[in-house]
């Protein structure tokens, strides 16, 4: 048993009844589409909606009363880090709306595009991919914009075609794992309580050398039998500035609130000076950008609802509970986030549900062994991306086969996925042999107040530092 806020809570196995039916609606409907023949299967049934059955299937079967039941629900969906995170989404979304209707995202590609060799394609658009998801913080978003252009060189060139959407993909998503407006580095970070450039810089010390390894193998393998004409569109270095600005901000330690809502700022006077949009359509951008992200939204508030639900109920504290069976020290609780997060990613096909379904435990775990959160974050991130790009149910993946007209099945694409392979490797012998560690050894963690040195530096400068409560 454990005591939080006075009440003991009796370890109960039964309590993940809820969150065990979310993931049989998702995987289950899934399957059973996908031997139907329905074009992307696992997306037909929202997460949200799932999510949405799970809670209502607590509310039935958790003890006490309504009331009571009403006040643990509403207790998680009002948690600080949750309400952090409802912020971030919708500034991330109205930045990345708003640079996207000035025209930014075909800059970025064509501008990409331009600058690489034709011989050299297969690799081009691999970095090409990396960099328009670290600007655009959507693996789903970049596949979509280069998958058919990846499509069409592949075919005139006779290069192996699933490796060249696999290029991409791996590109997309080494972008998305780094990218400061990506949902998947928004919830790893906020849910931990780090600072996004601390899990940038730890993460980039482990997939920068996957993607140079995986770089190297697709520019030795993926040398075309003829060279073609590109031919890309036109681009302009102007509208290129919001992303850079944005990467720049955050990576100095600007506050994110003021990173996207400025980025989103500049991004739409530039679409302006350049006479690509309107002031009605900047604020037009900006509401579509709110409402791209309803659903990460929703699922953070029915996920945090039902966090606490479970929590209460003995859920949290039965998988502790099990997983302190298993794990001895700080290295095998990593490697349980790890695998925990894989997991989940693997059955219910969405990176960011598998983050906010597990952040809760790995934040525990985190507590329990002493795991720099900072390094915690970084784990979920990185083995949420690696486990979607190798599922042959992903969205990605389905998305670019689509886009090449079924001409590379997920399965043969899979075979060629080498950036999220060996981001999987490095990241597990990141684990053992902790070459990305440099980052969080200059700057401490704190657990009396559970924030790094730095931050309780300001903190304590602002009058604002108090000591962490645990039990809270």
């Amino acid at each position: 048993m454990t005591e939080q806020n006075n009440k003991i809570i009796t370890p109960r196995g039964t309590a993940l009844l809820p969150f065990i039916l979310f993931i049989v609606l998702v995987l289950g409907t899934g399957m059973f589409l996908s031997l139907q023949g329905v074009d992307q299967p696992f997306n037909q049934l929202r997460a949200s909606v799932a999510l949405f059955a799970a809670v209502i299937f607590a509310f039935i079967i958790y003890k006490g009363s309504i009331e009571e039941k009403v006040s643990s629900f509403i207790k998680g969906t009002t948690d600080e880090n949750i309400s952090i995170m409802y912020m971030t989404c919708f500034l991330a979304g109205a930045f990345a709306t708003v640079a996207k209707v000035s025209g930014g995202v075909d800059s970025v590609v064509n501008l990409g595009l331009t600058m690489v060799p034709p011989q050299f394609i297969t690799v081009g658009l691999f970095v090409i991919a990396m960099f328009m998801a670290l600007a655009t913080g959507s693996s789903s978003g970049t596949t979509a914009a280069l998958g058919t252009i990846a499509y069409s060189v592949a075919v005139e060139a006779g290069l192996n075609l699933p490796m060249v959407l696999a290029a991409v993909l791996g590109g997309a998503f080494f972008g998305d794992n780094l990218s400061v407006i990506s949902d998947t580095t928004i919830v790893a970070t906020t849910t931990q309580g780090v600072e996004m450039r601390d899990k940038f810089r730890m993460n980039l010390t482990i997939a920068l050398p996957a993607a140079i390894i995986a770089g190297i193998l697709y520019f030795v393998l993926g040398t075309p039998e003829k060279v073609v004409d590109i031919n890309p569109g036109s681009y302009n270095l102007i509208l290129v500035i919001p992303y850079i600005y944005v990467l720049v901000a955050s990576i100095l330690g600007m506050n994110v609130f003021m990173v996207l809502g400025s980025g989103a700022i500049v991004a739409g006077i530039l679409g302006m000076f350049v006479g690509n949009i309107n002031l009605l359509e900047f604020a037009q951008a900006i509401h579509a950008g709110f409402a791209d992200m309803t659903e990460i939204v929703l699922l953070a508030i029915f996920i945090g609802g039902l966090s606490q639900m479970m929590e209460d109920e003995g859920g949290i504290a039965w998988i502790m509970s099990k997983i302190q069976n298993i794990t001895k020290d700080e290295k095998s609780a990593q490697i349980g986030i790890s695998v925990l997060v894989g997991g989940v990613d693997a059955a219910v096909a969405n990176n960011t549900a598998a983050l906010i379904v597990t952040a809760d435990v790995c934040r525990e775990i985190s507590d329990e062994y002493k795991v720099d959160p900072r390094r915690t974050a970084s784990l979920l991130d990185i083995f949420s991306c690696v486990i979607q790009g190798l599922i042959p149910y992903g969205n990605q993946i389905l998305l670019i086969s689509g886009l090449a007209a079924g001409a590379a099945a997920p399965v043969e694409i899979i075979p060629y996925m080498w950036y999220n392979l060996i981001l999987g490797v490095a990241a597990i012998i990141s684990i053992y042999i902790p070459f990305a560690d440099g980052v969080i050894k200059k700057d401490p963690w704190n657990w009396k107040y559970r924030a790094s040195e730095s931050v309780v530096k300001r903190r304590k400068e602002e009058g604002t530092l108090v000591e962490y409560d645990y039990n809270k």
